[in-house]
């Protein structure tokens, strides 16, 4: 009987699959030093700046005061933080020195998302997706510019100053019940 018990326990052991949890994979920024908190307080974000994209309960998408459908928030997204026109209701640009590139003019925006409590995983998760394509194809578009490949065919170097020239600023709010206040 414990013979027959053993094997059947190795067959299920050896036949079922776990599970593995799945999530976003985000690398979060190291913590800032006493000065760079201090930098931050006395330095304001201008309003210009800053795209708000929101998802209601009903999962119902508003970027930049316009309501969008989600397939519409990557050119958005990325027509915001490269302010072709030079719009003054989108984010300035400031020239900056990428060690080993030269000067390049970098995006000051920033992706504010927020969320109702009762978004939907999916909903949200589409619309993070979203956001990080945006920036992808940016970084893409970068490096085929200056270097010639795709940004992941890039040297580790070459990654990283594009890293610097096209930056992943995406904030997340706490989520909030809009039916409450």
């Amino acid at each position: 009987m414990a013979d027959i018990t053993f094997l059947m326990l190795i067959f299920f052991l050896v036949t079922t699959t776990m599970d593995q949890d799945t999530g976003l994979s985000r690398r979060l920024p190291p913590m800032p030093t006493e000065s760079q908190q201090q930098d931050a307080v006395n330095q304001r974000i201008n309003r210009r700046n800053i795209i708000v994209v929101k998802i209601n309960s009903r999962n119902s998408l508003m970027a930049g005061g316009q309501v969008l459908d989600v397939s519409q928030l990557k050119d958005v997204i990325k027509d915001f933080l490269t302010n072709p026109t030079d719009s003054p209701n989108k984010p300035e640009k400031e020239v900056k020195a990428i060690e080993g590139f030269g000067n390049y003019p970098v995006s000051k925006g920033v992706i504010s998302l927020q969320n109702d409590r009762g978004t939907s995983y999916n909903a949200y998760i589409k619309v993070q997706n979203e956001l990080v394509r945006a920036i992808s194809e940016l970084r893409d578009d970068f490096a085929l510019a200056h270097f010639g490949k795709r940004y992941l065919n890039l040297d580790e170097e070459q990654q990283r100053i594009t890293r610097d020239a096209i930056p992943s600023n995406i904030s997340e709010a706490e989520p909030v019940e809009v039916g409450k206040r």
